[in-house]
């Protein structure tokens, strides 16, 4: 309460006309003399009798005032004395007496009073007037002349040296989590704030810190400041304590083979990571189910407790592998007497890869169908063509090994084999109906029936031509009738010829064209070592690069082109080899020096100096100048200008084994 100093009372004569006014007019006068009328001494009397007046009530005043200024002292020390002797920096106790809408007012029994916010109570929520509460006082007057107090400052200090306490010793604190703010938590620490990081909330990441609100747990004070009042907690070095007693007496009595219970924690592609009570374990894919599972979380779940066998302990390294289907008896122990060669299985469809596909026969049992013994006719080029995932299937079991976990099964040998009766079908020496289904550089196939393929080879497509690519006998799906040349069932392939439509015409030629024939032959194609004449229709001989004249000519693609016409003598006829041997030379040493001027006028320089060199048989380019080699069938060397169409028939090779050059040099697999 705040109090003004009287300020003594004025004297003189306005002091008296006041006074005499307040009065009425009826105050009392020191007596007058009337002056004598006309005589100055009696004015000077009049002026002396009035001064003597004023000086008696004057003297009168100042005896009232003192009298006051003593009461007002005496009232003065009487209210001090009610006063307390507080001072800054100290903890007082105060009386709440109001409580407005954001402050709170405090008596703390000084002159003035103090205000507090209502945040420093938590709320208004149980604050009450005529409460006492304990207030820091930080200063005895602010700019407007009131106290400044802090109930935070006082709280904080009551508990300073409990709290530095249990820091320096390392001890635990019990708190409560009281609201979320930016970082982390608040926690109330004996009525004081304190700050929980989330890092240190708990082991792992808290994805909902807000559900943590109001509840109690223990704490260690990391770090103190005792100017900035700064308190940081944690709750994560309580709990890795904990864990490490509890990890010790764990792994004292942990083996390997024991049966434990744990709880799953974390969950991974790989696995699940299960807590066995101060220690973790990793529960593998693999040891999670004798049967297929594709992700840990088809068999188990975060926070789940489970039963878990140890299958191996890695104290150096704090590695303990579990596993789950240990458990459960190991399905493969009977596997050969539950499913024998030859018998007929039912499983499910489970998998499927490019070489084939994965049927479960039973939990934790699966077995192997591959591709090739999917059909006996189909050249399948994917399992997904003919099975799919899911789908229920019968097969027939074909092998057995339990020490490796394998089952091969068959989906074709369900059904008849068609090949046992394919030669009582196609006797050899028949002629047959057929439609081209693919070519390739040796040979065509040919596709006698549905899934039923034979190769007609390029040496069987023409008794007395050369043919380079089968593209110059058939087309693509062209129909076509063909001889059964052979059937090799083991093997699964069907030879088939397209010349032996007609009869072999080499025991003509061999009459017709004997050694010495003059013929005038047609250029087909030069080669590097001679060139490749027609000497009738579907007739060719050969000219070596010997005899084409005079040996001025090296190189028959520069002198010759397709259609020219050389005179040449037949010099050796191959009925076997199916190969005949012209000379030029000699029919023109035979003509004389005129037919050698003409000719060599006409051929002797080369004409196409850029022409390059068309790729020879080998068995051409390997004829001796003088003396002819036997017929050899081969494939064409430069694949590049022969290109080999796609292919599909069940004839070719599997999608996943390349043909190998035995393939090449013998009928393609049916």
């Amino acid at each position: 309460m705040d109090f003004e100093m009287e300020t003594p009372p004025e004297t003189g004569e306005s002091q008296v006309s006041e006074e005499t006014r307040q009065g009425g007019g009826e105050s009392e006068a020191a007596p007058t003399h009337a002056a004598p009328a006309g005589g100055e001494s009696s004015s000077k009397a009049l002026k002396l009798n009035e001064r003597l007046g004023l000086e008696v009530e004057s003297l009168e005043l100042s005896e009232d005032q003192a009298s006051q200024h003593e009461n007002f002292e005496q009232m003065m020390l009487d209210y001090e004395a009610t006063l307390k002797v507080i001072k800054e920096g100290e903890i007082v106790r105060g009386t709440i007496i109001h409580v407005g809408d954001s402050e709170v007012q405090v008596n703390v029994g000084f002159k003035s009073e103090g205000f507090l916010s209502l945040s420093q109570f938590g709320g208004a929520e149980g604050v009450k007037e005529g409460d006492e509460v304990d207030v820091f006082l930080e200063s005895l007057e602010d700019e407007s002349g009131l106290v400044v107090l802090s109930k935070e400052k006082a709280d904080f200090l009551k508990v300073w040296d409990q709290i530095k306490e249990t820091y320096d010793e390392g001890g635990v604190i019990k708190g409560t989590i009281d609201r979320r703010i930016k970082g982390g938590l608040v926690v109330k620490l004996l009525g004081v704030d304190a700050f929980l990081p989330g890092s240190q909330v708990a082991l792992r990441q808290v994805p909902d810190l807000e559900a943590l609100i109001s509840e109690s747990f223990d704490f260690k004070i990391i770090k103190l400041n005792k100017r900035r009042r700064n308190i940081v907690i944690s709750r994560r070095v309580v709990l890795e304590e904990e864990r490490n007693k509890l990890k010790a007496a764990l792994i004292e009595e942990l083996e390997k083979g024991q049966l434990r219970k744990g709880t799953v924690k974390n969950i991974t592609d790989f696995g699940a990571f299960v807590d066995l009570g101060g220690i973790d374990g990793l529960l593998h894919l693999t040891d999670m189910s004798w049967g297929r599972v594709s992700h840990p979380s088809e068999l188990v779940n975060i926070g789940e407790e489970i039963d878990v066998k140890v299958l191996d302990i890695d104290l150096d390294r704090e590695r303990i592998s579990l596993g789950l289907k240990q458990l459960t008896p190991y399905p493969w122990e009977n596997v050969e007497e539950k499913y024998k060669p030859e018998t007929k299985v039912k499983g499910k469809v489970v998998s499927i890869t490019d070489y084939g596909a994965f049927v479960e026969l039973e939990k934790g049992v699966e077995g192997l169908i591959h591709i090739s013994e999917m059909s006996w006719t189909r050249h399948v080029k994917h399992p997904s063509k003919i099975v799919t995932i899911g789908q229920e299937v019968e097969a027939v079991v074909l092998s057995v090994d339990k020490d490796n976990e394998k089952i091969s099964l068959g989906l074709k040998q369900t059904e008849p084999d068609p090949w046992d009766s394919l030669d009582e079908k196609y006797p050899i020496g028949s002629i047959v109906h057929g439609k081209v289904r693919n070519l390739t550089n040796f040979g065509a196939f040919v596709e006698l029936e549905e899934g039923i393929d034979g190769l007609v080879h390029i040496s069987d497509m023409s008794w007395t031509k050369r043919i380079r690519h089968p593209k110059e006998v058939l087309n693509k799906s062209d129909e076509t009738e063909v001889v059964i040349l052979d059937i090799n069932k083991s093997i699964r392939r069907i030879s088939l010829g397209l010349k032996q439509l007609a009869p072999d015409p080499w025991f003509d030629l061999t009459s017709k064209y004997t050694e010495g024939t003059f013929v005038e032959a047609k250029v087909s194609r030069p080669l590097e070592r001679g060139v490749v004449v027609e000497m009738e229709e579907g007739v060719e001989g050969f000219i070596p690069v010997s005899h084409l004249g005079e040996r001025s000519i090296k190189k028959p693609v520069e002198h010759f082109a397709e259609g020219d016409m050389l005179p040449v003598k037949v010099i050796n006829v191959d009925h076997d080899g199916r190969r005949i041997v012209l000379s030029v030379t000699d029919r023109l040493r035979e003509e004389g020096t005129d037919a050698l001027r003409e000719y060599m006028d006409k051929y002797g320089e080369p004409r196409f100096p850029d022409a390059k060199e068309e790729p020879e048989f080998p068995d051409e380019a390997a004829i001796d100048e003088e003396t002819p080699v036997e017929d050899e069938p081969v494939e064409e060397k430069n694949a590049a200008e022969t290109p080999v169409e796609a292919s599909e028939p069940a004839a070719e090779a599997e999608a996943d084994e390349p043909p190998t050059e035995e393939d090449a040099e013998k009928p393609e697999k049916a």
